[in-house]
């Protein structure tokens, strides 16, 4: 209650810039990737030396993304995942699930991606609200995760929509905590802690819950979108996340949620050769390191503006100040 509270409190007292226009962050260059089988980038995350990326159309791979080639190489891992956990979900909502994985393929669905200090590898499955570990072996295991994860998360308004649940997750380095992010319809943050081998929900698993539609940028007209996340990454103790509709990178706190700082990419992903026909946000996969921000986009095989059909991965360089300024 009291973490509720907290997270109530700070929606009514935001920052005065928050209704400002966010800074703007520079494209560096732009990759397409060759070699993902089913395409659909879904996720992503730097281990050990190497960028990684999921599919949420493949249920048995990872792809080790070759920088050192043009166009980049998607090499892949192959994994056996098992049967997942029953996490709670509705019966009917775990029957559309799987038969639009018979439809267009990927029954566990996969989306977001994270790793750990030591290698491990984690996705998170939105049709099945499981997570997978993959180690740097490739053995493949479901996490105990918390039995009350998905019913804190529907009475906080979460998880009601066919495939608007879990769609971006991140580790700290020591595994000691792990977030989940709800795609829309409400979206929000949820937050569980290690024990031993399972996770557990301290004081609640839910950091924030939001609502409601906010303006797209300009260039896509005045139609409101709904409020989402696509992607979560954990950099220098703060969790980073991509909000796809509005096209920009924010800095949460770990502890609640609170937003402490946004970043727009809008001017670069819109413009006439980068646009995709569709009014929402492609970008599904964020990875932030001190330099900058690797954004993947899930393009679902269609063109863009200049006819590439292929995933993308952008690289923006980090802000003036870097990720850690103040506004």
């Amino acid at each position: 209650m009291i973490r509720r509270g907290l997270a109530l409190l700070s929606l009514v007292s935001a920052p005065l810039w928050a209704n400002e226009p966010a800074p703007e962050l520079k494209l560096l260059s732009e990759h397409p990737v060759q070699g993902m089988s089913g395409g659909n980038l879904s996720g992503m995350a730097w281990c050990g030396d190497a960028l990684w990326a999921v599919s949420d159309r493949e249920d048995d791979v990872l792809y080790r993304l070759d920088t050192s080639v043009s166009p980049w190489q998607a090499e892949p891992e192959r994994f056996e995942a098992g049967p997942p956990p029953n996490s709670g979900l509705p019966w009917g909502m775990r029957m559309r699930a799987w038969l639009s994985g018979h439809v267009r393929g990927g029954h566990l669905d996969f989306e977001g991606l994270s790793c750990d200090a030591l290698g491990n590898r984690y996705v998170v499955s939105e049709a099945h609200a499981a997570v997978l570990r993959v180690s740097p072996a490739g053995t493949a295991e479901w996490l105990r995760l918390p039995e009350s994860l998905v019913r804190q998360a529907r009475a906080s308004g979460m998880l009601w929509h066919f495939n608007a649940l879990f769609e971006g997750i991140a580790v700290d380095p020591k595994a000691e905590r792990m977030w989940l992010a709800a795609e829309r319809e409400r979206r929000g943050l949820l937050v569980m802690h290690r024990k031993q081998s399972s996770w557990q929900c301290t004081g609640g698993c839910v950091l924030m819950a939001q609502g409601g539609h906010q303006q797209p940028p300009a260039a896509l007209g005045d139609t409101p979108l709904p409020r989402s996340f696509s992607a979560l990454a954990y950099f220098n103790d703060k969790l980073f996340v991509l909000e796809p509709s509005a096209y920009r990178v924010c800095r949460r706190s770990p502890a609640n949620g609170t937003v402490e700082r946004c970043w727009s990419f809008a001017a670069e992903a819109l413009t006439e050769e980068r646009r995709y026909r569709e009014p929402f946000g492609n970008a599904e996969a964020l990875w932030i390191d001190a330099e900058g921000a690797w954004i993947g986009v899930d393009n679902n095989g269609k063109a863009r503006g200049d006819g590439e059909k292929r995933p993308i991965v952008w690289r923006f360089a980090a802000p003036s100040g870097g990720w850690m300024a103040r506004p």
